[in-house]
């Protein structure tokens, strides 16, 4: 395909000032502090530049936050303001946005505030809520580049189809609709198909809690921005970590619920039309209280009756009461929780600060007397009969990744890319190569297929058969595992997503769950540890305690397929625990 007559280089630069000139002028920073002299740009840092005000809006939860929005005690144009006024920050430390919709956010948040005012009332329960979304749902008023720079002052690459900066994505509709005020969309790497965000636009959004390392990616810019308290909440997507692994390197929670509970109708994607793996939707916020507000609002609206891919399946109160039974039971009543954990995948061995997490967690869970059995799943000694070979059917054994990322050859982003000339970031190539391979047959293809459901039902099996080695009488109720072998990485050294992506492959459900952060003194390098293949000597070799001091140290919380309520009833418990602990 021909790129446009404009070079990219001129079409990015205006775009990148464009973003830039967006940004109110008494928000500007007179200077931009080097990452040498200023890594950690979260708390203190950020909060020099607010007011006492903000600070206080800023600082305060979602469920916070909403509870004075909905009853008057504070106004919602002082509070997006607020939150604009942070990510304005925010963005400008860390390359976190992509496109910025202040003016009108304010002016949404004047009619609720009349709205308040006329009938003593909020229009819904997220009224004045400030949230972010990642660019690739589309919002009237603004563009959706998903990092492309060929998709710049188009319709998703198409120019002429009258639906530029008017559409709107189903989920944008909703949330409008439940009183959220949507200000802001955040960076994602071109493709998508990367663990770091970067393109050819803005650049790299780094981590605002130790900028030498990355957001992680594809939800990238919502990591960052929540994670330095530019926004309350925010949107991502999953194919294969997307909302996890951000989530996990910026100290956040996020949920990657099972496809078909919340809306992806209308949001912009890479390859689509592959739906042997199907990508989600998911918030990611600073607690499991905002996460759960999030979820249960947006399935008030019946999603079902919009999008055909919805399960009619509204919140569960009975699912959410088994669990919070269980956690209260004494032993002669009815049985606590059990879990499971896996420490090692058979690939990559976690680097020390994960191992650490993991750790914490049975061990808290333990004291809480709860039961706790072996390394479970995936793991090829623990488990055999979660079959190496069925896996290595859906997975390419060469480069870590899915096989269905690469039905079409790449066919998809590189003809995105094409569409300017642009050229494809090295964390995309590491994947994708820097040209169109062959597309996969359709007998290929459904083979792949075949293989995924066998490979489910191996879980299946395996996960009921724990039924004899928990006490309670039923099978653990999820497992413990890390979003990543690395607490977050340097540039380009997110080179392995099997800790991920296989939870996308069996559609489980899951909550990244924030526990501890590096401690160079403690976290040390394991000399005597022996790779066991070529990626797991270069995870080893890129851990440096003194360079990962202070990181983000998270684990997931995966529970079976469409398990939203139960895995986030855990998740806030376990999670308040560990609050406790610290």
């Amino acid at each position: 395909m021909a790129p446009s007559a404009e070079s990219w280089q001129t079409l990015a630069e205006s775009k990148r000032k464009s973003i830039n000139n967006t940004i109110p002028e008494a928000w500007r920073l007179s200077s931009i502090p080097s990452v040498k002299d200023q890594p950690d740009v979260t708390g203190e840092f950020i909060c020099k530049y607010l007011s006492k005000r903000e600070i206080e809006i800023t600082e305060a939860d979602a469920p916070e936050i909403i509870s004075k929005t909905t009853t008057g005690q504070w106004k919602s144009e002082a509070v997006v303001k607020a939150f604009c006024h942070r990510a304005s920050i925010a963005h400008q430390l860390t390359n976190c946005l992509h496109e910025i919709s202040f003016d009108a956010a304010l002016e949404a948040a004047k009619d609720l505030d009349e709205h308040f005012a006329n009938y003593k009332a909020p229009i819904g329960p997220l009224h004045g809520l400030p949230v972010s979304l990642k660019d690739q749902f589309h919002v009237r008023g603004i563009e959706t580049t998903m990092g492309y720079v060929g998709w710049i002052g188009t319709f998703q690459g198409k120019k002429g189809t009258g639906l530029e900066k008017v559409y709107e994505s189903e989920m944008v509709r909703d949330l409008r609709k439940l009183g959220a005020v949507l200000y802001c969309k955040t960076s994602v790497p071109h493709t998508l198909m990367a663990g770091e965000t970067v393109n050819n636009i803005i650049g790299y959004t780094t981590n605002p809690r130790n900028r030498n390392l990355s957001a992680g990616g594809s939800s990238g810019g919502e990591g960052a921005l929540i994670g330095i308290k530019g926004s309350p909440v925010g949107f991502g997507t999953d194919v294969g970590g997307s909302i996890r692994i951000p989530a996990a390197f910026n100290g956040l929670y996020g949920l990657r619920p099972s496809a078909g509970r919340l809306p992806y109708q209308g949001i912009a994607n890479s390859m689509d039309g592959q739906i042997s793996v199907l990508p989600v939707v998911g918030p990611l916020a600073r607690s499991v209280a905002t996460l759960n507000i999030m979820f249960k609002s947006l399935l008030i609206l019946e999603p079902w009756l919009r999008d055909p891919l919805v399960h009619e399946m509204p919140w569960r109160d009975a699912h959410e009461r088994q669990i919070l039974d269980q956690i209260g039971a004494k032993q002669s009543q009815t049985p606590k929780l059990a879990f499971g954990i896996l420490r090692h995948d058979g690939v990559v061995n976690p680097q020390p600060p994960i191992r650490r997490a993991l750790d914490i967690v049975e061990n808290i869970l333990k004291r809480l007397g709860h039961k706790w059995i072996g390394d479970l799943l995936h793991t090829i000694e623990a488990a055999p009969f979660a079959s190496v070979s069925t896996f290595f059917k859906i997975v390419d054994a060469d480069i870590p990744q899915l096989k269905t990322w690469k039905y079409d050859g790449g066919a998809d982003i590189h003809n995105a890319l094409g569409l300017s000339g642009e050229p494809i970031s090295p964390q995309v190539a590491n994947l994708f190569g820097s040209e169109q391979l062959e597309e996969m047959g359709a007998s290929e293809i459904a083979a792949t297929n075949v293989a995924k459901r066998e490979y489910q039902k191996e879980y299946i099996d395996y996960w009921n058969s724990t039924k004899d080695l928990t006490g309670t009488g039923r099978p653990v109720e999820a497992f413990i595992m890390p979003c990543a072998p690395f607490p977050a990485v340097r540039i380009n050294g997110n080179n392995y997503y099997g800790y991920s992506m296989i939870v996308n492959a069996l559609d489980y459900t899951a909550c990244t769950i924030p526990v501890t952060n590096v401690n160079q003194d403690i976290d040390l390098v394991d000399k005597s540890y022996r790779p066991l293949n070529e990626v797991d000597q270069n995870v080893a070799n890129d851990y440096d305690p003194s360079v990962y001091d202070g990181a983000s140290v998270a684990v997931q919380l995966v529970g079976r397929r469409l398990q939203e309520e139960k895995v986030l009833t855990m998740a806030e418990y376990i999670g308040k625990a560990l609050s406790e602990l610290n």
